[in-house]
């Protein structure tokens, strides 16, 4: 079935580390570009993500974040792109900053990945190997949401009746039985009033490192 007419998917998965890296959801627009290979390889423009919270911050069941999939696009064709250039990371500066996600390119004369330093290098901005073949082996593809709420530690938990969506455990799930339930589930993401970002990442809130070191308030971006 071509994407254009096939059903929407709804993706579910848990978050495991919210630190405002994958997804990023500065500046205005959800990004998914590192993590998540299965999800950014399949993804068509329309479907929606909805990323749950861990259970180690007593957020099973809560929702993290949700997109709504308007825009993909490729790691050399994001890293190029003046619209997404905040959107690389800084290390050493703000804590959003240091978390952009917009972190590879592909050397020009043989191809090869470049990984900038960020989240997904080793210490010392060596290249994470792990990470690199992670997200570059099976896709290079970013999944972009202009229409999305990130709550972090802060969002809603579904009403019972779509306790059949709510995702926990390890991996995604994208396949949905009832298409109306998928439907009215989704309409339900898109009747809450909030919109773009919300509240800052659940890791910010509970990793007390991180909870020092928080700059200016990311609600003013």
């Amino acid at each position: 079935m071509n994407a254009s007419n096939r059903p929407r998917r709804l993706y579910r998965y848990v978050i495991d580390h919210d630190k405002g890296f994958a997804p990023n959801p500065f500046f205005k627009v959800c990004t998914l570009a590192c993590c998540k290979p299965q999800i950014r390889q399949y993804a068509e423009p329309g479907d929606v993500i909805v990323g749950y919270g861990p259970a180690k911050h007593d957020l099973s069941g809560q929702v993290i974040y949700w997109m709504l999939v308007d825009e993909i696009t490729h790691f050399d064709a994001y890293w190029r792109n003046p619209l997404f250039r905040n959107k690389r990371p800084k290390m050493g500066g703000s804590l959003m900053m240091s978390y952009g996600d917009n972190i590879y390119h592909q050397h020009p004369f043989n191809g090869d990945w470049i990984q900038e330093p960020s989240f997904h290098s080793d210490p010392n901005s060596l290249i994470g190997e792990g990470n690199l073949r992670r997200d570059t082996a099976t896709t290079d593809k970013v999944l972009i949401g202009r229409e999305y709420a990130y709550w972090g530690s802060n969002g809603p938990r579904p009403p019972e009746e779509y306790s059949a969506l709510i995702k926990t455990g390890r991996g995604h799930e994208y396949k949905v039985d009832d298409e109306s339930l998928k439907e009215d589930f989704i309409a339900w993401l898109r009747s809450l009033p909030d919109r773009g970002l919300l509240h800052d990442p659940a890791d910010w809130m509970h990793d007390k490192k991180l909870r020092q070191l928080i700059a200016p308030k990311v609600s003013a971006c």
